[in-house]
């Protein structure tokens, strides 16, 4: 049983740890997914509290993942870690069966697995984590509290300090669809051999007051005692031809189309995304202006593309010393997949994204951003 506690220690401390850093790159991400089970629950009084949870969420996976391997204090983190795994299961049990929630989000954006594998994942490691807490006493400390309470507090640190780095940049890994290199003309286009929805034209008639749907093969165009009431299309095959960045839709405040305008802008384009005023940093302005006005100076237009209103967006345009920038409509759910930083920066080279940037790396010259420094 020695050996068998052993490899579920390390099948179970492993995961843990890899699960907690994968989430770690991105902790923003996993608090918009929790804010999507507050919507749904009804617990919006809890969504400000979402990036709190998040970082000490994936922080904890990442540290009793740790102390499993260790075997530290394994009597408090046995009973922590098994309540941890039950909540999961319960999470990734209302996604898959009450089909309100696309996904999970259990391993973030970077790996996708189905709900299906994450429920049967979950339900293992639960098994496993019941093992753990069960035969907790025979787990003994593989090393001394001397060397094992150090390395508990550099794991702490590394959990908390990687999230700090990339809630205050970015992710170290983009994994999101806007990452650099994307092609964002392309990527509004459907793909090449994708194959389209198939839809059958349904023609609905009338005759002696009841109603009957008909297809084009059989309708009743020769029977004058029908009568055509209405037609609809039915979808009766579902295809992939579905655009990669299908949502990317930048508009004006009048309600028009200006997407096509501003992506297939020749040279260089600046993207300034806010996706709250309230709530955007206004840190290094001195630097986001000097680039701007730099950047004007080279006829590159900077466009801010704001989740609010016109009144909102030129108070923000005005207030920061932004007076090159344009400021579009877009929607906020796109802006935070574009870029996890309110506001950050993107720069376009004929619809291909060049960079990114959050407010503590802007660059100061269109020189420099080209650069990718």
């Amino acid at each position: 049983m020695k050996y068998v506690i052993w490899l579920i220690r390390i099948v179970v401390g492993v995961l843990f740890i890899f699960s907690g850093v994968v989430k770690a790159n991105d902790p923003l991400g996993l608090s918009y997914k929790m804010n999507e089970f507050f919507e749904v629950w009804h617990m919006f009084w809890m969504q400000p509290f979402s990036l709190t949870l998040s970082i000490l969420m994936i922080a904890f996976e990442i540290i009793a993942g740790v102390a499993v391997l260790l075997g530290y204090a394994q009597r408090v983190f046995s009973i922590l870690l098994l309540l941890l795994i039950t909540f999961f299961t319960f999470l990734t049990a209302y996604v898959l069966f009450s089909g309100k929630i696309k996904e999970c989000g259990c391993f973030g954006d970077c790996i996708k697995i189905t709900n299906e594998e994450t429920f049967a994942k979950d339900v293992a490691l639960l098994i496993l984590g019941m093992i753990l807490f069960l035969y907790r006493k025979r787990i003994h400390p593989a090393l001394s509290n001397k060397i094992g309470t150090p390395l508990m507090i550099l794991t702490a640190i590394f959990a908390f300090g990687m999230q700090w780095y990339a809630l205050r940049h970015l992710p170290f890994h983009d994994c999101l669809p806007y990452k650099v290199g994307t092609n964002m003309i392309d990527g509004r286009k459907i793909p090449p051999g994708a194959t389209p929805d198939v839809y059958e034209t349904i023609m609905i008639y009338e005759k002696n007051g009841q109603r009957k749907e008909f297809t084009m093969q059989n309708y009743p165009w020769q029977d004058t005692t029908w009568v055509f009431v209405d037609r609809k299309d039915k979808l009766i095959q579902k295809g992939n031809a579905e655009p990669k960045l299908k949502d990317f839709i930048i508009t004006d405040f009048d309600g028009n189309d200006v997407t096509d305008q501003v992506l297939n802008q020749p040279g260089n384009t600046l993207l300034l995304y806010v996706n709250d005023v309230s709530k955007a940093r206004t840190d290094h302005m001195d630097k986001l202006r000097a680039l701007i006005e730099d950047a004007d100076k080279q006829n590159t237009p900077t466009y801010i593309l704001c989740s609010a209103t016109k009144e909102e967006g030129e108070a923000f345009r005005k207030q920061n010393g932004l007076d090159k920038a344009i400021v579009y409509l877009f929607d906020q759910t796109v802006s935070k997949t574009a870029l996890r930083s309110n506001p950050g920066l993107m720069l376009l080279d004929n619809g291909v994204i060049k960079g990114k940037w959050s407010p503590s790396d802007y660059p100061v010259t269109l020189a420099e951003a080209k650069s990718g420094k």
